[in-house]
């Protein structure tokens, strides 16, 4: 999930538990370019107070006013369709021809519903899927743990939604010096959330960056427990095998999309011969990027950062190959 959207799902909770009444609107589908992607999320009260974002233009303002009104999902859960003419697109900030298809549920502080959504905000803090279903023509709505991700189902007929909602991808930096303070700062404008651990107190008393989980811990023990799933990329970043190592050794064992770590190629190597001598796989040992980052030259920590971000990036759209064969290209001219 986006940030925004747990922030939704973190606001409905409260809303609840305060005893208030609000609803959940989700985006189904889109027609033409949309600024919001299927399954953004947003939610308001009956005040007038809005979190998250389904266009960027004006559909939020009007949502809330048919909602205010009881014009729509009034008492029950309802499709809607904004962009049905081109007249309404040009109104509400869509493209030319685009439409914007929503579900709104009106959501009361009962038991079941807070179980319901205390379910899914449980588990977004345990880094687990749940998935929730929201069955319009029965009126029903459930959760379960799910396996990993899936893309949003709407099946038109039968007027059923389903929704898996997965943990925000995270940033695990092993250590807190001068290189993971550029890459914890322009790795929350990507939308991560990060995590900073250092065995060594002080450090992380000293790490300037706000926002960001302070863990004073071994690595090992602090990956295995915050950072073991495929949503977690994982760079080891202190240049001390003593620390590295141990979140390595670790870190390559578990579903992370990405294990980085900082150094030169002999360093690289050395550590490979390091990590193999303590049974650590060929497979698993393969998995792991370092020296860490594209090889774009980086010499200053922004830069190396810059390279870091870069290659998870890569990573995670499955073009690295791509992107480091164009890169060696550029340098034999």
């Amino acid at each position: 999930m986006h940030a925004v959207d747990e922030e939704v799902i973190r606001k409905v909770q409260a809303w609840l538990n305060a005893g208030s009444n609000c609803w959940l609107a989700t985006v189904i589908g889109t027609w033409g370019s949309s600024p919001r992607p299927v399954g953004s999320l947003l939610a308001c009260d009956p005040d007038g107070h809005i979190v998250g974002s389904l266009s960027g233009g004006c559909v939020e303002d009007d949502l809330l006013e048919k909602l205010t009104r009881g014009e729509l999902a009034r008492d029950q859960a309802q499709f809607f369709t904004y962009g049905v003419s081109d007249e309404e697109s040009e109104k509400f900030g869509l493209p030319c021809g685009g439409s914007l298809r929503i579900v709104i549920e009106p959501l009361s502080p009962d038991p079941d519903t807070r179980a319901h959504v205390d379910h899914l905000c449980t588990g977004l803090t345990g880094r687990r899927h749940v998935q929730r279903t929201v069955d319009l023509k029965k009126q029903v709505k459930l959760t379960a743990d799910a396996d990993g991700y899936a893309p949003l189902e709407w099946d038109e007929v039968n007027q059923r939604l389903k929704h898996t909602y997965g943990p925000r991808q995270q940033l695990f930096i092993i250590g807190a010096g001068m290189v993971s303070q550029y890459l914890a700062s322009m790795a929350q404008n990507l939308d991560y959330a990060i995590t900073v651990c250092d065995p060594r107190q002080q450090m992380l008393d000293d790490f300037p960056v706000a926002g960001v989980n302070r863990v004073c811990d071994m690595p090992d023990d602090a990956v295995r427990a915050m950072a073991s799933d495929a949503s977690s990329a994982i760079v080891a970043l202190t240049h001390d095998p003593r620390i590295d190592d141990m979140g390595l050794m670790e870190a390559l064992k578990t579903d992370a999309f990405y294990v980085g770590a900082l150094g030169s190629s002999r360093t690289s190597a050395n550590r490979r011969e390091r990590l193999k001598a303590l049974d650590l796989s060929d497979a698993e040992l393969d998995r792991l990027h370092a020296p860490v980052g594209l090889p774009i030259g980086s010499k200053t920590p922004p830069e190396i950062a810059i390279a870091i971000l870069a290659e998870i990036t890569a990573v995670k759209s499955g073009s690295h190959a791509a992107a480091t064969e164009r890169l060696a290209a550029l340098s034999a001219g």
